[in-house]
């Protein structure tokens, strides 16, 4: 079965739910599984993650390798 089939059969039984108490029980569940795969994805960068961000960028700045916000307008008008 797929994911999309699973959704709507809990779906329909969500509907037939006719107490509020397991309603909150679901909703519960599901907002602290959504905050554990929020976390997951969502760790902080190192601090060495951080500097070396801004190693790069200060390197490209030196070498001239940036584009200004003028010539980035530029290329946007070109996609039309």
């Amino acid at each position: 079965m797929d994911l999309q089939t699973k959704k709507i059969q809990l779906i329909r039984e969500v509907l037939r739910v006719k107490s509020e108490e397991i309603i909150d029980k679901l909703e519960k569940i599901l907002h602290q599984e959504r905050k554990k795969t929020a976390e997951k994805e969502y760790t902080p960068m190192t601090l060495e993650e951080f500097n070396s961000i801004i190693d790069q960028a200060e390197n490209d700045a030196e070498n001239n390798r940036l584009y200004h916000a003028g010539e980035i307008l530029k290329d946007i008008d070109t996609w039309k």
